[in-house]
């Protein structure tokens, strides 16, 4: 076995570095902690810096990021190849450079467009989604349609060339924050449940929004609670013909499940964790530098490599044109376990630091920990808990018999 690039991929390397060296400087890394790269591995849809964006646009247009995106909506559409997406990933993490923002309008929704939407659609939206302009919140939860979905009452009635949309989502992170929504609403109420529903594209500006915060146990208020009153949306913000929003709605699922259990979010968390390790004394000594937490973080690196090239292993199927079966049901499961585990040990190495809040003197990650490993738990459950996915690992990739009590 032959592990060396080709020159031909060496060649692109030498590319990429040296654009980076030209377009990314030392004082940019030291100005992108690893807090704000944790963040963004949480999908945080905070704004970002003008020189962030400055640099997405120019990696954008040298065919280094958003690759998958055509160039008229700002991406750098290029042909899959697994190789370079490797070299760009160690690259870029190399001089600590901004990576592709991992949020849900980049992550989820981008693709749902490139899938479903109009042209007009993909020129409004996707390249200011891409550079972090337009912010985004999902709106699918409702009181009595979380795992069951597809029972959402959220009502919307055609009323000349606008639709007035009715009714209340719950669980809806970010919602504070964001400027737009997607959401799926029922259009046809006398339809079976999974036929009536159609994908619209909701400003979060528009009359009769009204976002509660929900408290969770950190004192923070990810999600929310968002209530619809007679809220007028124009009839061209739906997204695919009327009534097939379930249709649309898979994409925007398996682009969160992706997202989810994308390894780069395994990856940012164990960096950080290693470089936490090695700045913490336990005892008198570096906790890098004691031998149970050196046994912990090689297991998790492995498991860290396993998810890399599992997606690698994704990346090649996709670009052969072919099914990637049980490996491609495996990855949100396993990389939100390995995330979550990884965090834990980074708030066992901090020990009681790990607990103090944003803004305390000696707070780890400036405060950061103890909110990335409460949400880390909490994405083990977002986009389809465990026991869910291992049921439809179980059913659809290894073909066992459908759970007998659904």
């Amino acid at each position: 076995m032959n592990l060396k690039y080709s020159e031909e991929y060496q060649h692109f390397r030498d590319e990429v570095r040296a654009f980076l060296q030209e377009n990314w400087t030392a004082a940019d890394a030291a100005s992108n902690p690893v807090a704000s790269e944790m963040a963004q591995s949480l999908g945080s849809i905070a704004r970002t810096d003008e020189r962030a964006t400055e640099f997405r646009k120019k990696a954008a247009a040298r065919g280094y990021m958003y690759r998958h995106v055509p160039r008229r909506y700002g991406g750098g559409e290029q042909p899959p190849d697994p190789l370079k997406a490797t070299i760009l990933q160690e690259e870029f993490r190399r001089v600590k450079a901004p990576p592709e923002l991992a949020s849900q309008g980049p992550s989820m929704l981008v693709p749902t467009l490139l899938a479903h939407g109009t042209d007009e659609q993909k020129k409004q939206f996707v390249e200011p989604t891409l550079l972090g302009h337009i912010r985004w919140c999902q709106g699918y939860s409702e009181p009595g349609a979380g795992s069951d979905l597809a029972s959402l009452r959220t009502s919307a009635v055609l009323e000349g060339d606008e639709w007035v949309v009715n009714g209340q989502k719950i669980w809806t992170s970010n919602a504070r924050e964001a400027d737009w929504m997607f959401a799926l609403v029922r259009t046809e109420p006398e339809a079976p449940k999974h036929e009536g529903i159609s994908y619209l594209l909701i400003d979060m500006k528009t009359p009769g929004i009204d976002v509660r915060p929900l408290r969770q146990m950190d004192g923070d208020a990810h999600f929310n609670e968002v209530f619809l009153d007679n809220v007028r949306v124009p009839r061209g913000q739906m997204v695919g013909p009327r009534g097939e929003g379930w249709r649309v709605s898979r994409s925007t699922l398996k682009a969160e499940r992706a997202l989810i259990g994308n390894a780069s979010m395994a990856r940012r968390a164990f960096d950080g964790t290693v470089l936490l390790a090695q700045q913490t004394k336990v005892r008198g000594k570096r906790a890098i530098e004691d031998s149970k937490t050196r046994e912990q973080l090689a297991e998790l690196e492995a498991r860290v490599l396993a998810a890399e090239y599992n997606g690698f292993r994704l990346l090649t199927a996709s670009a052969r044109g072919e099914d990637p079966g049980l490996a491609g049901l495996v990855t949100k499961l396993h990389t939100s376990t390995l995330a979550y585990d990884v965090s834990r040990l980074a708030m066992d190495i901090s020990s009681d630091h790990a607990l103090l809040a944003p803004g305390e003197k000696h707070a780890p990650f400036s405060g950061f920990l103890v909110q990335s490993y409460m949400m880390y738990f909490a994405l083990a459950i977002g986009g389809g808990a465990p026991n869910i996915q291992r049921n439809v690992i179980g059913e659809r990739g290894l073909g066992l018999p459908r759970d007998t009590r659904r």
